[in-house]
């Protein structure tokens, strides 16, 4: 008997087995879309509020944050080493996410200098995106990848 066994439909997971690292690079991409649309929200609010009680988390970008951890924990369940390797590399992007948002509002606060770009999380969602590639288009690279090895 499998601890999680009453608490995770196994089964039901494994029947969605091919579609989970698919699901999980068409978040990765809409979390870069919906970063970079809270960047120019940020700097717009930061223009307008004096302090940085304006700048607020923008709720697209954190419903695409965490459904990207939930997908790439499910992924775990069904493959192990592929999903730890996903679900660390989303885990990164979702603390850099929180990080970004905390540096913006020390420089909206400060009002010294212009609103930074959020590197760090595009750098983090930049080596998501590429594994996430890989889990979902292996298939393409797979004959030639098999011949090699």
């Amino acid at each position: 008997m499998q601890p999680l066994q009453f608490l995770v439909p196994i089964d039901a997971l494994e029947s969605i087995d091919g579609i989970l690292p698919i699901v999980v690079f068409a978040l990765v991409v809409l979390n870069i879309l919906t970063r970079l649309l809270q960047h120019n929200r940020h700097e717009r609010q930061a223009e307008e509020g004096d302090d940085d009680e304006a700048i607020s988390r923008w709720l697209p970008h954190t419903a695409t944050t965490l459904a990207m951890v939930f997908a790439s924990l499910l992924y775990m369940i069904v493959a192990p080493h592929g999903g730890m390797v996903m679900s660390v590399l989303v885990l990164g992007v979702f603390v850099t996410d929180f990080f970004e948002f905390e540096s913006r509002k020390v420089e909206a606060r400060s009002k010294s200098k212009d609103l930074e770009k959020p590197t760090a999380a595009i750098g983090a969602s930049a080596f998501a995106l590429l594994y996430a590639s890989y889990q979902s288009f292996f298939f393409l690279i797979a004959p030639i990848w098999n011949s090699i090895v």
